[in-house]
């Protein structure tokens, strides 16, 4: 792209100078614009001389969300992850080295220098504000996730073709991109809170980004995190006139983020952005639920456990944190769940009546937590009750209780078809996600 200063309508703009070709209707938008600057008396004779050579930039707009820089370079990384999905398919032969490829050397996102923009690039990089590498205990964690079930290894050892290709498809378009946008947006709120708020060097200008990597060109969107929003919200009903809640409101708070840092409006941003990583957990859950549940399929079974670990894999560094911790029961061999408590809470499991009679006489049926304020289910009697202890604390074990499930070495959690509803409800409740935003699998 190159730079020049024009005079457009008496006041003199800079603007990006497109040099490749543009489609027929960018070129009439032109037409009339510079047609309605001529009447106006503007353009001079050194300006009219200059326009024959270049084409003036064309406003980008993605689904609903104008940008306010030059991301082009940035969209068009929409595509790799297109030819990512069509080189690892069946149908291209489950060509993972083709993937690979693409992923690491970048295909479709050249800059000026003839260098290429990469996926890979982004995920093994160091100091991304995304928090999935303070999560993980791991520097480059979403490149780790990637590249094994791009090269067979760690969780993806011993899969299959069909098992990997699941992989490479639902991760890289979603861990990957989800992990990208977060990024963007907290560096967007970073540089607001210094003062730099300008469209092509400041804030807006990754917040635009953002939006690069979560939505992209309308053509390439089908592998995109925003269209995992809208195929989640068919399925779960949350849609309005067709179109997904989740979607809606995030392309909302994208534009009105966008509006809010060019404004400098500090609460407007954070808020745009909570809302944003609201959404993306809600679409993260639904799809989550949907194949937890059809891991008892006989014939998909492996299928669905990968594409729920890819999608829990999404936003497990910002759900996990928020699960509920439990104490393990030494004589039943169950977990008395004790929501967000400590340790020390195991230890409060008393064998009372659950009518709350105060008759001393009532009968005696509840294994109630007077810390937690919760039950233990299947709790028999004040012996088995007392069978739980600090010393078998689990933090975060609807996490853990998660990745077991999605665990791909384990052949044995096939079979079953699971609702995890009660791992993901502390989540939803620490974001504000109602039932009605999760909505019903239909």
């Amino acid at each position: 792209m190159g730079v020049a200063t024009r005079l457009f309508l008496g006041r003199p703009k800079v603007i990006h100078m497109i040099t490749n070709d543009r489609t027929k209707k960018y070129a009439m938008l032109m037409t009339l614009i510079l047609f309605g600057t001529a009447l106006a008396g503007c353009l001079g004779t050194e300006d009219a001389d200059e326009t024959e050579t270049e084409t003036a930039a064309v406003v980008v707009t993605d689904a609903g969300y104008t940008y306010a820089s030059n991301v082009d370079n940035h969209r068009a990384l929409m595509k790799d992850l297109c030819d990512i999905k069509a080189a690892a398919s069946s149908d291209g032969g489950y060509d993972f080295a083709t993937a690979k490829d693409i992923y690491t050397n970048g295909k479709n996102a050249e800059k000026s220098d003839g260098s290429f923009r990469t996926l890979a690039g982004f995920a093994s990089a160091d100091g991304k504000n995304h928090g999935y590498d303070a999560f993980y205990n791991q520097s480059g964690s979403i490149d780790a996730h990637i590249m094994a079930a791009m090269d067979g290894t760690g969780d993806f050892e011993g899969t299959s073709d069909t098992v990997r290709y699941q992989g490479i498809a639902k991760l890289t378009a979603n861990m990957g991109m989800v992990g990208y946008t977060i990024h963007e947006l907290n560096s967007a709120i970073a540089k607001a809170d210094a003062g730099n708020t300008d469209n092509d060097s400041g804030a807006p200008h990754n917040w635009d980004e953002g939006w690069a990597f979560f939505h992209g060109p309308e053509e390439d969107w089908s592998c995109s995190p925003a269209y995992t929003m809208k195929k989640r919200a068919a399925d779960y009903g949350t849609e309005t006139d067709g179109v997904s809640n989740a979607l809606s409101s995030t392309e909302a708070a994208m534009v009105d983020g966008l509006a809010a840092l060019q404004a400098g409006d500090s609460a407007g941003y954070n808020a745009a952005a909570d809302t944003v990583v609201k959404n993306v957990i809600i679409t993260y859950s639904q799809a989550t639920l949907k194949y937890a549940s059809k891991m008892d399929n006989a014939d998909s079974g492996e299928k669905y456990q990968v594409e729920g670990y890819a999608f829990w894999k999404a936003i497990e560094a910002y759900a996990a944190p928020h699960t509920d911790n439990a104490c393990y029961n030494m004589e039943t061999h169950t977990m008395g769940w004790i929501g967000s408590s400590a340790a020390a809470a195991c230890d409060a499991f008393v064998w009372t009546n659950g009518s709350q009679s105060q008759d001393e006489n009532a009968t005696k049926d509840t294994c109630y937590n007077t810390v937690s304020h919760t039950v233990a289910m299947g709790i028999a009697n004040e012996t088995q009750c007392g069978a739980f202890s600090s010393m078998y604390f689990y933090e975060n074990y609807g996490a853990t209780s998660m990745n077991n499930i999605f665990d791909l070495s384990d052949a044995s959690q096939l079979g079953t078809s699971y609702d995890v509803t009660a791992w993901l409800q502390p989540v939803w409740d620490h974001y504000g996600i109602t039932a009605e935003d999760i909505g019903t699998y239909a």
